[in-house]
């Protein structure tokens, strides 16, 4: 099973474009997206190429593959343009081997306030915009990073689970980080 991750669009339309083609490439099954969406947020300054209701009519495109969880700039407003559920804090995803993949934003569930996980489990969570593929123990902390605002000198990532190898990539191809689970 191949998953593709995004986090944090923030209803950035050139950054959702750039996400898609990149989705498209990798040939995953289904497009993992770890929150914030539509909405910029009020601590974010609005991101070039602002156009919510247009990301929401291209990725209700893909309403199939895609599985979402909640971000702290998500609202019941942004689910009325969305045709895939996006108001879950989070969804959990059983791999072949039993261990558990914990999809949340980030806002309620990170390292500093875990969720219920077992040893070998995958906390994959967006919100600080930094892309982390680690062990932390008994746990892999995963980010993908942020599509629309890389934050900490870094550049737009996304996401890959490819077999049992998680990393982090930038939209030129280059690894950020990456770990097995």
């Amino acid at each position: 099973m191949k998953l593709f991750f995004a986090s944090d669009l923030h209803g950035c339309l050139v950054s959702t474009k750039k996400a898609l083609q990149a989705f498209h490439e990798s040939e995953a099954q289904h497009l993992i997206i770890l929150g914030d969406v539509l909405n910029h947020g009020p601590r974010n300054a609005v991101p070039a190429g602002y156009a919510p209701a247009e990301v929401a009519e291209l990725l209700n495109q893909y309403k199939q593959q895609i599985i979402a969880v909640r971000g702290n700039c998500d609202s019941e407003v942004d689910q009325m343009l969305l045709e895939f559920p996006v108001l879950s804090d989070f969804a959990q995803i059983l791999l072949e081997d039993g261990k558990r993949l914990f999809l949340t934003h980030g806002h309620l569930y990170n390292q500093d306030r875990l969720p219920p996980l077992n040893s070998g489990d995958v906390l994959a969570h967006g919100h600080t915009h930094l892309p982390v593929a680690q062990c932390m123990g008994d746990y892999i902390l995963f980010n993908p990073g942020s599509v629309t605002l890389p934050k900490g000198g870094n550049v737009a990532s996304y996401g890959i689970l490819d077999g049992r190898e998680l990393k982090v990539l930038s939209f030129d191809g280059e690894v950020l980080a990456d770990t097995y689970i």
